[in-house]
């Protein structure tokens, strides 16, 4: 078997998010639907004999322990208790801090990698009970399908959704996930929907909404200002923020001209990035080295 790899790590969107109830313990009872797209971080993976997990590239900020590319390779060698070690190389090319889940993707692509090449044999259901203890996206990730989404994010129920293109911008700011669904200001009663109910309407996404969006533009004007930027662009098409923020996307008509679009998003506001893709059926990490 090869000790070599090198897989991608996709970001995701939330076509809707409905904050539709609270445990007791404080976890949002939730509703979204998560869409796969082709903006991705590509990690590289090489075993060696000795007893160590480097890093390379990623977030020079962010020291290695907390990392989650090192902490999910741990976490699978501390759980299989295997005696060796792998170098990871990580461009990124996901934003940090944009709500697209790449921290998750690159922490399961992590996982889904190290079981190949340490040849663990471990199930996906075991997979996705390891990468619930880094982040409640990461299992998401590991199912590698679009998924309807409900309770705090651990039901995970597959969906086919339509080709579409998107444009996302990330506006160059962070919004705290913590403090948005902490806010007095969330409403927490959505009414719930089905996955029928969904797909009934996937052609008109509008109807469905972000409970998060409006405390996340309160906190930070710069999501406001991203979507009004798009509402001047894409003045026909559907607009929203993803997860919790800070980043928008615009659904893209059929009948946008690219070229006028492309040359517009060369005089984004300094600081913000935009990247036009495309969705995704399945996580391409995922189809790599996983059965369907």
């Amino acid at each position: 078997m090869s000790n070599h790899l090198e897989l991608l790590a996709p970001a995701k969107i939330n076509l809707f998010l409905h904050v539709t109830g609270r445990r007791p313990n404080g976890y949002h009872e939730l509703q979204s639907v998560f869409q796969l797209v082709d903006w991705c971080d590509r990690l590289c993976f090489s075993t060696t004999d000795r007893d160590t997990i480097i890093r390379h590239g990623g977030d020079p900020t962010v020291p290695p322990e907390k990392d989650l590319v090192v902490r999910a390779a741990q976490l699978l060698k501390s759980h299989t208790n295997y005696p060796y070690g792998v170098e990871i190389h990580l461009k990124k090319n996901i934003p940090i801090g944009a709500g697209l889940g790449g921290g998750s993707s690159d922490a399961a692509t992590v996982l889904i990698a190290l079981n190949q090449l340490w040849n663990l044999h471990l199930p996906k259901t075991e997979l996705s009970e390891l990468g619930l203890q880094l982040g409640a996206d990461v299992p998401f990730f590991l199912f590698g399908h679009n998924a309807f989404v409900q309770g705090i994010g651990e039901q995970l129920e597959c969906i086919d959704l339509p080709n579409q293109e998107f444009l996302i911008i990330f506006p160059g700011h962070s919004v705290s996930t913590q403090t948005v669904f902490q806010s007095d200001q969330l409403t927490r009663n959505h009414a719930p929907i089905t996955i029928v109910d969904f797909l009934a309407n996937t052609g008109d996404v509008g109807q469905f909404t972000n409970d998060l969006q409006p405390v996340a533009c309160e906190l930070c004007p710069e999501v406001n200002r991203a979507l009004n930027w798009l509402a001047q662009t894409l003045p026909d098409a559907t607009r929203r923020m993803s997860g919790s923020g800070s980043s928008v996307f615009a659904v893209l008509p059929e009948s946008i001209k690219r070229y006028d679009l492309e040359q517009k998003m060369l005089n984004l506001p300094s600081g913000w990035v935009g990247r036009l893709v495309r969705g995704l059926k399945q996580n391409p990490a995922y189809n790599s080295v996983l059965s369907v």
